[in-house]
């Protein structure tokens, strides 16, 4: 079945869904879970890798689904693999080198990297930096930034690192299926002049399906369109109105993941008492998940790779992660014993996401979840208010809003940004050196929009009319709950054509794409028509 044929599948029964329901147990069988950090200890994870090489600090096996690759010039190769989830779990993957995280690239800021992708799949493929701020034609956009990479053929992207951060990359041809099969990796930029911490591990959370037999009912093709088939936006009362996408996607995808292992497959991170310990979490999925850290306070010291100004400490909250989204927390291991970062909600797939985190000498200790609701920690509020780029009061070239709803669209289910899906959404026109204001307000009765800007970062300045509060907030990913408002501001400061989208990539592929086009910007390539270019 070809993509397009995907798309316009239908869900009729809710039954299917029932009957996913009653299979979405999770398997809690143990392998080994993959990280990289300073100090591994007895982790069994990496070892010191040579500067400027492409070395792997771990094979790929099936016991080890992160590589950790360091240096400054790198080889992707996108083909197939067999991901094991767990002993009992397997699930044909899409991969970076053949694991599902691909290999995380550890660079230095202010290197140039060349990163080499091979395309042994059978579709064209990608590499978007997400997050990352590098020049238009090495963005990775099918259609708009390069043409996408043959099956068999390769492309070498190749741009300085300048900002500091966690980031991924992932596919961005067709992601809504790409990115769903595993085709995402992360890299860390590491500063010119970093804070030391004991260990330093990286966290790649997604979701999978169950059943296989639903997936051209998920993400491309029912991920949307089989939504509130018969309905339209604003009508959800009536008693046969089909689920909202929102409703529906955590009853399909019942199994998540940390580093492409689920359940007790998640080995634990190992740390001693005493040690400053970092996470960087990364949400490569199409859920949100709001985490809680057990027996600890920790500092959330950066979100999408830039830092907070002067983080307090929290406890007792979660931290939700919308898809796109990165946080980077650290906590001081002062608290001996075996503890659990794990998943607060009511998803069927919520048990299945819980990485223990063991002390030395507790390694036969098995933690236990806790219970309980828990408030989700308010990033507006978080941190110390201080000089920030915007405000405000500020003038602007521009001022836009994007309304984000949900819609019926001839006869099927769209997400719309002003009433408009992509390619029909109007771009939002700037010249270099503008200072331009957005406001986004999601209008969906019950979807929430991660909205990604690619190329830049914005600024948020308030939210639903309130101004934020504390650290100023730099982010490239936001995301909004039904009814929410945020007002955003940037510089337009990096020439090109910049994609602006939801990054719950069903919404994104049924419609919800914009772009920031600059004034006499000219792209440095053809479009090759007979590539398939799906920007989605």
């Amino acid at each position: 079945m070809n993509t397009k044929q995907l798309r316009k599948k239908q869900l009729a029964l809710p039954l299917i869904i029932a009957g996913a329901l009653l299979l979405s147990a999770c398997s809690t069988n143990s392998q080994p879970m993959n990280h990289q950090g300073h100090d591994m200890g007895n982790m069994g994870s990496t070892s010191s890798i040579p500067a400027n090489s492409e070395a792997a600090a771990m094979s790929a096996s099936n016991d080890t689904v992160m590589e950790v690759l360091t240096g400054n010039s790198f080889t992707l190769t996108a083909k197939e693999s067999m991901l094991h989830l767990d002993d009992s779990t397997m699930k044909n993957a899409w991969t970076y080198n053949g694991t599902v995280p691909g290999p995380q690239l550890r660079v230095k800021q202010g290197e140039t990297i060349k990163v080499v992708l091979n395309n042994e799949l059978t579709e064209p493929v990608t590499i978007h930096w997400h997050g990352l701020p590098v020049p238009n034609n090495m963005d990775g956009i099918p259609g708009i930034t390069q043409n996408a990479v043959k099956p068999g053929d390769s492309f070498t992207y190749q741009f300085k690192v300048d900002v500091p951060g966690t980031y991924w990359y992932h596919s961005h041809q067709n992601g809504v299926v790409q990115v769903d099969k595993g085709l995402y990796g992360s890299l860390v930029v590491e500063p010119k002049e970093q804070q030391p911490v004991d260990k330093d591990f990286t966290l790649v959370v997604d979701e999978w399906l169950k059943d296989e037999s639903m997936a051209g009912m998920s993400h491309g093709g029912g991920h949307a369109g089989m939504n509130m088939s018969n309905t339209s936006s604003g009508n959800n009362s009536s008693m046969d109105t089909p689920m909202s996408d929102a409703e529906m996607m955590p009853l399909m995808y019942t199994i998540f993941s940390a580093n492409g292992k689920t359940g007790a497959a998640i080995q634990p991170l190992l740390v001693k008492q005493g040690e400053k310990i970092r996470i960087r979490l990364v949400n490569a999925g199409f859920l949100s998940h709001p985490l809680y850290l057990q027996g600890h306070e920790y500092k959330i010291v950066s979100t999408d790779g830039q830092p907070i100004n002067n983080p307090p400490l929290v406890s007792g909250q979660l931290l939700n992660i919308a898809p796109g989204e990165r946080y980077d927390i650290e906590f001081v291991a002062n608290n001996p014993g075996s503890w659990l970062l794990e998943e607060h909600s009511s998803n069927p797939g919520a048990a299945s996401l819980a990485v223990p985190i063991v002390y030395e000498g507790y390694e036969s200790t098995k933690p236990k979840a806790e219970k309980g609701d828990m408030p989700i920690i308010d990033i507006t509020k978080y941190g110390e208010a201080a000089k920030s780029n915007f405000s405000l009061d500020d003038s602007y070239n521009i001022e836009y809003t994007m309304d984000l709803n949900t819609e019926m669209s001839n006869g099927e289910m769209a997400f719309t940004i002003n009433g408009k899906t992509y390619p029909d959404t109007p771009p939002l026109q700037v010249k270099k050196g503008d200072r331009v204001k957005v406001k986004l307000v999601n209008k969906s009765p019950k979807d929430l929009h991660p909205m990604h800007l690619h190329g830049h970062f914005f600024q948020v300045l308030s939210k639903n009319g309130q101004p934020v509060s504390g650290s100023p907030l730099v982010k490239d990913t936001l995301n909004l709950l039904p009814g929410e408002e945020f007002v955003v501001a940037f510089i337009a400061d990096n020439p090109g054509e910049w994609m602006f989208h939801c990054h719950d990539l069903g919404h994104a592929a049924q419609g919800m794409m914009s772009e920031v086009k600059y004034e006499g910007f000219k792209r440095d390539f053809v479009v090759d028509p007979t590539v398939k270019n799906m920007p989605e």
